[in-house]
């Protein structure tokens, strides 16, 4: 390894203060090269108008559509779990965003620049208070709030584009939401409000099936004897796991009991992008909610 890494640098002089999960850094107070360790920490960091000059990425897949565009200049440092630290050393980083699942390598990314480690539980936080951290640590606290504050009027625009897309009163119920997806290792998955695609329902006041409506994160393994798991008036369905996920979608798309699910006979059920389905940041919570407007709203 570069010797480099290897000794401490040297501290920052105008720089404050900061706690974190590892103890007390100082950092920049108006940072320049930023480097960037998880996808949501990058997307957040531009939604903030830093634009890092460096970051882990998902490696052997396309980059996420809804980041497309954005990440232009953005240099790649290895996978999310495991980044080079050559590669950050030689962009010379005024501060590294690292996160907990990444504690094995704090000593040597501290090496390289003044490193802060976020919290990252499994499951994550939700993604306002991983917005709100970051925007702290680049003195951004200003533009969070006021991108919080337009994710609300987007939902309050499409509660009331609702009102005149929601099933007739006569039915006397809101509309029953499904959101799930086939990931391989676990089989058919749905989510509970604390996944953020059921807080961001929750947010809208959408209702959702029996079986998704709890204060939980997500389930797995849902078997094909309990697909009803999954139906509601519109399923939003996703795959996660390249090729051999799309095979098993499809696979699951010829069986009988799906057929017999009410929001497949009549044809809505909505194939989206698990990239942004999945994603625990300000950009892709903007990106379901144009989803929610093209489906819901703009679909006959």
């Amino acid at each position: 390894m570069n010797r480099s890494v290897t000794s401490p640098k040297q501290p920052v002089e105008d720089c404050r203060v900061v706690q974190h999960t590892m103890g007390k850094t100082c950092i920049p107070r108006n940072p320049q090269r930023v480097v960037t360790l998880w996808t949501a920490t990058l997307a957040n960091s531009l939604a903030l108008g830093i634009k890092p000059v460096g970051s882990v990425y998902i490696i052997g897949e396309p980059l996420q559509e809804y980041l497309r565009g954005k990440v232009d200049g953005v240099e790649p440092v290895g996978s999310l779990s495991e980044p080079n630290l050559e590669k950050i050393l030689l962009l010379k980083p005024d501060l590294i965003l690292s996160n907990t699942r990444l504690q094995n390598i704090y000593k040597q990314l501290s090496y390289i620049a003044p490193t802060v480690v976020i919290d990252l539980p499994s499951p994550p936080p939700p993604w306002q208070k991983h917005l709100e951290d970051i925007a702290k640590l680049l003195d951004k606290e200003q533009e969070s709030k006021q991108l919080i504050d337009e994710y609300w009027q987007r939902i309050e625009k499409l509660k009331q584009a609702l009102g005149a897309g929601a099933p007739s009163p006569k039915e006397n119920r809101r509309l029953e939401v499904s959101v799930a997806s086939v990931f391989p290792p676990y089989g058919i998955l749905t989510y509970g409000k604390k996944h953020p695609i059921g807080a961001l329902l929750n947010d809208i006041g959408l209702q959702r099936p029996p079986a998704q409506s709890g204060d939980f994160f997500m389930r797995d393994n849902i078997s094909h004897e309990r697909l009803s798991d999954i139906d509601g008036d519109v399923i939003f369905l996703f795959y996660r796991g390249g090729k051999s996920a799309k095979e098993t979608l499809e696979k699951l798309q010829q069986e009988s009991l799906w057929r017999q699910l009410k929001a497949v006979q009549k044809n809505q059920v909505y194939l989206v992008d698990s990239d942004h389905w999945y994603g625990f940041d300000i950009l892709a919570m903007n990106a379901v909610i144009d989803d929610l407007f093209k489906y819901l709203v703009n679909t006959p």
